[in-house]
């Protein structure tokens, strides 16, 4: 609520009134299409959502992802085949055994990483089929590689 005062002047001394003011009531409101644009104007419109790429159902061999890639991006097979190559480097140099042990490859979604699983000891267990007690083997400590699927590549599956 807004309360408005009148000015009090030294010549007159008068009690100041108060008037309330009462809210307006909303009307509903009817948007307004806008003027149509001519070819060469820009018109500012909200960024659209890209499209979701074509599946592709059938399995393809090497050649043929090289080959997409090539027209995809208008590089030749073989510089196609050279950043492949080039990639491949890259990810042995991070896994090696003083590497950094994790390698996300851009765009992809991917995430390599180098684990180290300890030592198993020796132990008894029972085969669940006939029941029989069993002797398993110590496995020695080893080093493993994990490719993890990031939030990116898991969201395409929606």
């Amino acid at each position: 609520m807004a309360i408005t005062k009148k000015a009090v002047t030294k010549s007159s001394v008068t009690k100041a009134t108060t008037t309330k003011k009462v809210a307006a009531k909303k009307t509903a409101t009817v948007k307004k299409q806008a003027p149509a644009t001519k070819e060469g104007t820009v018109t500012n419109k909200a960024p659209v959502a890209p499209a979701k790429p074509k599946s592709i159902a059938a399995r393809q061999t090497k050649m043929q992802i090289l080959q997409a890639i090539a027209e995809e991006t208008s590089l030749t097979r073989k510089q196609v085949s050279d950043v492949f190559n080039s990639l491949g480097t890259l990810v042995q140099r991070h896994m090696q055994r003083r590497g950094s042990g994790e390698f996300s490859i851009p765009e992809t979604g991917v995430k390599i990483r180098r684990v180290r699983k300890p030592a198993r000891k020796a132990r008894m267990g029972r085969n669940p089929a006939t029941g029989e007690v069993i002797k398993i083997a110590a496995k020695p400590a080893s080093t493993v590689i994990k490719v993890v699927a990031l939030k990116a590549l898991k969201d395409t599956l929606d």
